[in-house]
């Protein structure tokens, strides 16, 4: 009896500990996400401009997003066109670069760091500034063209047709935490394998294919999802170069949700807007997931 006491005792001491060493992030999770959540819910269902008392209008919001927001409509475009460009050029070049600093070169460990630097500060207000000043009218890019006898009156960011893509290169140029995932995975993969495949005299392209890409399955599951996930939440970007201009052509969904919220003071639509976005991703998260059984290889699933 005395022996189920003190290790009833001893659990629960235990228990008390986890709970203690989970408090941080337990009252961050509730404080800081959970009640917002669940406020900015009540506030979609209604008609609220920071300034009156929130008066509730049912699905008022909602309808009004899918039936007379043109700007919404665009902005959902622009944000679906980023996010189908803009992950798989990020998730490419970043298994090109991890597998470059997968070889031993001098100097490894320098480069590694340098390849991440840009995940670290590329989203900052003051790299957006930078990259402004480069791809401007008076920016490194117009001279270099100039140069070589290309003459623009319009910037690539003054011109609707290539001011994305300006965004979307800002966003590649951002793979620094995808490749450091690509780097892990790639050295988990055993060496055996391709020690196998030389003997049999396979060649390079056959061994990526056959063996780097099915052992890297998991991998780019996580990345892809994360790299989604990240895309349609793109705000800085178009917000600091751009402003979501021109003509509405880098008008992100984040940066629309955020003019409804706070230069329209139309918060109970923005809040609607939100939610929206929320489901999208919901959709895409799901989607992905239910499609893993067909192409995601899990070698404890081998046999």
């Amino acid at each position: 009896m005395k022996q189920k006491k003190s290790k009833t005792i001893y659990k629960k001491q235990d228990n008390m500990v986890g709970y203690l060493m989970l408090a941080p992030w337990l009252v961050g999770f509730i404080g800081m996400w959970l009640i917002p959540a669940v406020i900015s819910l009540y506030y979609s269902f209604t008609d609220f401009n920071l300034l009156n008392t929130p008066k509730i209008i049912g699905f008022a919001n909602y309808i009004r997003v899918f039936t007379e927001d043109e700007s919404f409509i665009q902005a959902l475009k622009v944000t679906f066109l980023y996010v189908l460009i803009l992950v798989p050029l990020r998730l490419a070049f970043a298994l090109f670069v991890a597998m470059l600093l997968n070889k031993k070169h001098v100097g490894l460990g320098l480069y590694r760091t340098l390849y991440y630097v840009p995940s670290i500060i590329g989203g900052s207000i003051a790299v957006s500034v930078v990259w402004k000043q480069i791809f401007g009218n008076k920016g490194v890019v117009m001279t270099l063209l100039s140069v070589f006898g290309i003459h623009q009156t319009t910037s690539l960011l003054g011109n609707p047709k290539t001011a994305l893509s300006v965004i979307i290169l800002m966003g590649v140029w951002q793979f620094g935490s995808s490749m450091l995932i690509f780097l892990s995975a790639l050295k988990q993969i055993p060496f055996a394998l391709y020690e196998s495949a030389m003997v049999d005299g396979a060649k390079p392209a056959y061994t990526f294919v056959k063996i780097t890409l099915p052992m890297l399955t998991p991998t780019i599951f996580f990345n892809l999802i994360l790299q989604i996930i990240n895309g349609f939440r793109v705000f800085t970007e178009s917000y600091v170069i751009t402003d979501g201009g021109p003509l509405d052509s880098t008008l992100s969904y984040v940066l629309y949700l955020y003019r409804r919220a706070f230069t329209y003071f139309d918060m109970g639509y923005s809040c609607a807007l939100a939610w929206i976005l929320v489901a999208i991703i919901a959709v895409f998260t799901v989607i992905i997931f239910k499609s893993q059984k067909s192409w995601v290889y899990y070698e404890s699933e081998e046999g």
